[in-house]
């Protein structure tokens, strides 16, 4: 899986006044968090979210793994913890990261891309795929972190469902929901 370079910048904890000038020079203030270490807040270019954002494929960002890099050359390896939008604008507010510790444990949300869809047995037969989870909770150290799983749904048919169980796992990732949760079914 390819890691995304972002420039980060190092700030001072500031004042509400203070932040919103950063959103208006066009700056998205960010914290980065760490097991033991304190917090870094620090902010990062709009525009190159914006258009990070607008390239990656829907429901990607949470296994997506970035190397925010500031401007003395130091790296970090983080994944997105939580972001925030203006509620009117969907416009990020605010972005919180979560730092990758090599032999830390993760958790986080893992898309669910599907194989096989056009030529889905219960599709043919006038049902649907009805997709219940679009994202699985994993549990796993930073260099086992998958981009996506994948599950075949060709020949499943009417009535019936594909569960976290069918999911192929890699070694070392753990779900975090049980076996039985239905992923994807197809409906009449």
């Amino acid at each position: 899986m390819k890691e995304i370079e972002l420039e980060f910048s190092q700030r001072e904890i500031l004042n509400k006044g203070a932040v919103k000038t950063l959103r208006r020079e066009g700056k998205i203030p960010c914290v980065v968090y760490s097991k033991g270490i304190a917090n870094r807040h620090g902010y990062v270019d709009t525009v190159a979210i914006k258009m990070l954002l607008q390239k990656m494929e829907q429901g990607f960002l949470p296994s997506t793994r970035f190397v925010l890099k500031d401007s003395s050359g130091k790296t970090c390896k983080a994944i997105v913890k939580e972001i925030q939008y203006f509620p009117t604008t969907y416009e990020v507010c605010h972005i919180d990261f979560l730092e990758l510790v090599p032999e830390r444990y993760v958790e986080l949300k893992v898309p669910v891309q599907f194989t096989g869809a056009a030529e889905c047995v219960g599709v043919k037969a006038g049902g649907f795929l009805r997709q219940l989870r679009r994202h699985v909770p994993v549990r796993c150290l930073p260099q086992d972190i998958p981009s996506h799983f994948t599950i075949d749904v060709k020949d499943l048919e009417m009535f019936k469902s594909r569960v976290v169980n069918d999911i192929a796992m890699p070694k070392g990732i753990t779900p975090r929901v049980k076996g039985n949760d239905v992923v994807v079914s197809v409906v009449k």
